[in-house]
């Protein structure tokens, strides 16, 4: 007969992986909005792109997944129920942005998910700072140098092909961007799937026992949630796409490959420094960054500032959320 923890260490694993799907099909419009919008790729060919590059993306490193899996909560407080009902919370709030159409963070979703499952189980004290601190760095530091380092690098080609003709260099930039996009699709998956590595570690760190140098994210886990991520993003999300590319301000070819290549790079550092940012929030600054190149009135603040409320409401609502959940489960359950 199966023990029970294991048939819930399984509901959590699918669980997981249900949340990365859920997160490819969600931000589907952070690695192709740009390159639909530009008319460079049609929607077929930017989601088939993005879903390959996804997966390559997720099999490229682990630094994010250990500080999403051990870095916000301890090893030793992170429980089955706690990450069921970070999940649970997560989720839930990624479908109802969906449904609205909003491209709010599911990193961020998913990390404050883990706080308030966390608080939830174990008090604020069981709360590393330190996790936490490297999150909110990005947080607060990814939009800024999305934005910053799209306009200067906008900035930059204007001036070097000043003299030469528009036709011209639509057709240059039409070529550049597809290169751009996938370096974009390839950094969401190297960002975004390892937070789901993390979690799902932190799970059978909890079933397994450990705590020290045998933590460790397995190489199953790894292709799982690449191979999850990827489903997710060749299913698409529309919706989302429509605000990300369409809505926030008017691209041309280079506009989109300053965009993608500046938010991509950002994303890049970021993952291999272990800190785990939100694409959504690193792409949207850098698209607004290409729009304040023209004139401020070029980009539709109104859309922006839609974006960053949802932002803002995120952490305190994810927070609030998993700790209801993880409420919920604990009367449910009975379980400590």
């Amino acid at each position: 007969m199966v023990e029970p923890a294991l048939i819930v260490l399984a509901a959590i694993v699918a669980l997981g992986l249900a949340f990365d799907f859920v997160n490819g099909f969600h931000d589907t419009a952070n690695a192709i909005a740009t390159s639909v919008a530009t008319r460079v790729l049609s929607p077929g060919q930017a989601v088939s792109m993005a879903a390959v590059l996804n997966v390559v993306g997720a099999v490229s490193g682990t630094a994010v997944a250990t500080t999403v899996g051990r870095g916000i909560v301890p090893p030793e407080v992170a429980t089955q129920q706690l990450v069921a009902a970070a999940l649970i919370a997560a989720i839930s709030w990624n479908l109802f942005t969906w449904w609205l159409a909003i491209p709010s963070s599911s990193s961020h979703a998913l990390i404050f998910s883990i706080v308030g499952a966390g608080i939830a189980a174990a008090g604020v004290e069981s709360i590393q700072i330190g996790g936490i601190t490297k999150t909110l760095q990005g947080l607060v530091f990814s939009p800024l140098l999305g934005f910053l380092v799209a306009l200067l690098l906008l900035t930059a080609l204007l001036w070097i092909f000043a003299r030469s003709r528009p036709l011209r260099v639509t057709r240059i930039f039409g070529r550049l961007q597809v290169v751009s996009a996938a370096y974009m699709a390839f950094s969401h998956g190297s960002n975004d799937a390892q937070k789901t590595m993390g979690v799902l570690t932190m799970a059978l760190a909890s079933y397994y026992g450990w705590t020290g140098d045998e933590w460790g994210v397995p190489l199953w886990v790894i292709l799982a949630a690449a191979a999850a991520m990827g489903l997710g993003t060749a299913m698409g999300g529309w919706r989302i796409v429509r605000t990300m590319g369409l809505r926030v301000v008017e691209l041309r070819p280079i506009d989109g490959f300053a965009a993608e290549t500046a938010a991509a790079t950002v994303i890049e550092v970021a993952s291999r420094l272990g800190i785990p940012v939100s694409t959504t929030h690193v792409i949207s600054s850098a698209i607004l960054g290409v729009g304040a190149t023209r004139s401020l009135s070029a980009v539709r603040w109104g859309i922006a500032g839609r974006i960053v409320s949802t932002w803002v409401i995120t952490i305190p609502a994810c927070i609030a959320l998993a700790w209801i959940v993880y409420a919920v489960l604990h009367r449910i359950t009975g379980l400590p």
